[in-house]
């Protein structure tokens, strides 16, 4: 016992309420519906022997082994849905692997409930948040995250690259004020399950295709004019893209940005991807590092960055999904995807391809 206690929680004690920090293991002991004189006695005793005092003196009751029904076991899930019934003076129990806290009007993520290590799940559905904290990254366990029907309108940077890049599997951002996502986004890796209905997103991550292991993806009712290029490399089981102002597909109708010669540093950096020569802000300054990061890939696999041919071509989103919810409501499951050329030759070939599948 001596030397091992961090801290005594004895504010509440005149309550029947007593916490117990221990150093090793690191744990809390917490005490309560005591009995009031018996609780002091014991906080009185655990004090004394923590400074290494006698505390014989110090009268004890007599240990009676708790009934099972007595003992209180670590609560593991916890759901509030009134703003009356959110905890404002006592923390939530570190035991906590599920927490739900919807419609209680919070305009941000209380910082407490980023010290539940253990958490799995967390629903802030229903709220007022506008803005996540850079340090929500914090909670290392967490595959599920719901922030639905908030007023979001900006995703960070930094919780793409917190440690939920490898933990999170489910993120809902539906029924928010989101315009665009960085393109860091693309770091969730291991996300299966991706909502982003009722934004205002003109875009998806051009780098959306990185996402391997997503199955389920719903993007709609936002302003999507088209689909980026890396979409479909996707390998999804349920796709909803509904109510999306979704242009014209017109490949005979380029929008040219190809500069002939090509610039030195346009060359440059696409020898630097093509042969995948390492790079990063101890060698090159970090601007060109962010250039070659959104590197766009042409038709034939092959990298281009200022320098292209940019086509919006028809695909059939069967390609790329096993069900496909109708893109509106005339029946159809096609969409515009943006499509890159590094070169008038990919281009021409590509236009060879297109033309005779029209004739067919």
């Amino acid at each position: 016992m001596q030397d091992n206690i961090e801290n005594l929680f004895s504010k509440f004690v005149n309550e029947g309420k007593a916490t117990i920090r221990l150093r090793e293991p690191a744990v809390d002991i917490c005490l309560s519906k005591a009995d009031v004189c018996t609780l002091k006695n014991f906080i009185s005793a655990v004090s004394l022997a923590h400074k290494g005092t006698d505390a014989s003196p110090v009268p004890l009751s007599r240990l009676v082994p708790a009934k099972t029904s007595e003992i209180e076991k670590p609560r593991a899930k916890m759901i509030i849905t009134c703003k009356k019934d959110y905890p404002l003076t006592k923390s939530f129990p570190y035991s906590l692997e599920v927490l739900q806290v919807s419609y209680c009007k919070l305009a941000r993520v209380d910082m407490r409930m980023l010290c539940l290590k253990r958490l799995q799940k967390l629903d802030l559905s229903n709220n007022h948040i506008k803005k996540l904290p850079k340090t929500i990254g914090d909670l290392v366990c967490l595959q599920e995250l719901s922030l639905h029907n908030n007023f979001l309108e900006t995703f960070e940077v930094e919780f793409c690259n917190s440690t939920l890049r490898n933990s999170l599997k489910s993120l809902d951002l539906s029924e928010n004020k989101l315009k665009a996502l960085p393109f860091q986004f693309c770091n969730f890796r291991e996300v299966v399950n991706l909502k982003l209905d009722g934004n205002e997103l003109v875009q998806l991550p051009f780098a959306i295709g990185n996402l391997t292991k997503l199955r389920f993806l719903s993007a709609t009712q936002n302003k999507l004019p088209y689909l980026p290029n890396s979409f479909k490399m996707l390998v999804l089981e349920n796709l909803d893209l509904f109510g999306n102002p979704f242009a014209k597909a017109n490949p005979m109708v380029p929008d040219i940005q190809l500069k002939i010669p090509l610039t030195l540093l346009e060359t440059a950096s696409r020898a630097t991807l093509s042969y995948r020569i390492p790079y990063g802000p101890q060698v090159m300054p970090k601007h060109l590092c962010q250039d070659l990061s959104v590197a766009k890939t042409c038709d034939c696999g092959g990298p281009c960055l200022s320098s292209f041919i940019q086509a919006i071509v028809v695909m059939n989103l069967h390609q790329v999904s096993q069900t496909v919810v109708l893109v509106d409501s005339m029946g159809g499951t096609e969409a515009p995807i943006i499509c890159y050329f590094c070169s008038l030759t990919c281009y021409s070939m590509f236009l060879d391809k297109y033309l005779q599948s029209t004739r067919v």
